[in-house]
């Protein structure tokens, strides 16, 4: 054997490393004409499993967005309306009869430290108002009519929807102001010159309509006339029935908790004292849970849909062995294979989240999409990588 000098060996080493073939490479363009080609040739299989990821999908994104909106709209309309507001009303005596609160209530309640503003209203027993005297006397509405201190509006977080309220003249005179729900079951929806409606015998000239009172929807269904209208012409025995609290925000719990005695030092166990928004706060947290309960539900359409789009892909390999043998025989790596099939479970939940995903959600719902196609992907194309050509050939 004839030995090579060194010269001759680096030519030799050098030829064979010229004749090593090059990797094998992917472009992505190529890559994306790969995946189209397998989504294109099964439409309907392509549309049904980026449907069901598409509603899974578009549950969550619904179910968030509409929680947040509501949450934000309550969270605001609290804001607006303030948490500063205690309310001070009859409770029962001994007996379970209706208590009653003393006359100067009022008035030693804007005594206490941290109280900013005090209003109230009395209701006028065995009185109802009508639009028109040939209304049956049973046909009451529901309505009460209730005397109200002028500044009642303000305290209790609503103002005038038409017209203007009492004011010191006015509240001495047959004159009233409707509650938004009293307005609506009396038919009446604006202010009129001359409009009058009938409670005690009494005709009442309407100067007022009052926006709906969220805080303390009582107000709603409600009559109000001034104090001294009411012991004038309706016999009101001038004892308040609902006090109105606006306390400074660094001091409502102190206020709350001396309310009762203040109110009716003799027997303060007689006086309910409540906070409306405290209702409202709860209000938010029941759709909380709610909003919590829906997008579990659309936890588990999603899961389904996952499911459902791994079972497709395990089938599309499975039916389509014969390209992958020949894209492997032909020099196609593991790792294409891997891709390609990955990128087909990609590629249909992007298709598929385009028409479902609401504008504003865009962003989240496209990422989502294509990580749970990912995910559901991934074991098909891993077995489809691993296929040998001579295997996948043979079993033709």
């Amino acid at each position: 054997m004839t030995a090579l000098t060194p010269a001759a060996a680096a030519g030799r080493t050098g030829r064979m490393q010229q004749a090593a073939p090059a990797p094998a490479r992917l472009r992505t363009a190529d890559l994306a004409r790969l995946s189209a080609i397998g989504l294109r040739t099964r439409k309907l299989r392509a549309g049904l499993s980026a449907l069901g990821i598409a509603i899974g999908v578009a549950a969550i994104v619904a179910v968030l967005g509409l929680s947040s909106s509501s949450e934000a709209g309550l969270n605001a309309e609290i804001a607006a309306l303030g948490t500063n507001l205690l309310t001070v009303e009859n409770g029962q005596t001994l007996t379970g009869g209706t208590a009653e609160l003393p006359k100067p209530a009022p008035g030693m309640i804007a005594r206490l430290a941290g109280v900013t503003d005090v209003q109230d209203t009395g209701t006028v027993n065995n009185v109802n108002a009508y639009r028109s005297p040939l209304i049956p006397s049973i046909n009451t509405n529901a309505l009460s009519v209730d005397a109200t201190s002028l500044g009642l509006p303000k305290a209790a977080g609503t103002s005038l929807a038409q017209g203007r309220f009492l004011n010191a003249a006015t509240g001495r005179e047959p004159v009233a102001v409707l509650g938004a729900a009293a307005a609506q079951r009396m038919g009446i929806d604006r202010i009129y010159p001359g409009e009058r409606i009938g409670a005690g015998g009494m005709w009442f000239y309407v100067v007022g309509i009052l926006k709906p009172a969220t805080l303390v929807p009582g107000i709603d269904s409600s009559v109000l006339i001034g104090y001294p209208a009411a012991e004038k012409y309706l016999n009101f025995d001038g004892h308040p029935s609902d006090i109105y609290v606006r306390a400074a925000n660094s001091q409502v719990n102190a206020v709350d908790n001396l309310l009762a005695a203040q109110a009716n030092p003799e027997n303060p166990s007689e006086v309910n004292v409540s906070q409306p928004s405290v209702a409202l706060t709860a209000q938010r947290k029941a759709k909380g849970a709610f909003s919590t309960l829906f997008l579990g539900l659309g936890a588990v359409a999603l899961l389904v849909g996952a499911i459902g789009v791994a079972n497709i892909m395990v089938i599309s390999v499975l039916e389509r062995r014969s390209e992958i043998g020949l894209r492997r025989a032909l020099g196609a790596a593991k790792g294409h294979i891997r891709i390609q099939f990955l990128s087909e479970a990609i590629y249909a939940r992007h298709k598929g989240w385009a028409t479902v995903i609401p504008p504003e959600a865009w962003a989240g719902g496209i990422g989502a999409a294509l990580l749970i196609g990912a995910l559901a992907g991934l074991l098909p194309a891993i077995r489809a990588a691993r296929m040998s050509p001579t295997r996948a050939l043979w079993s033709i």
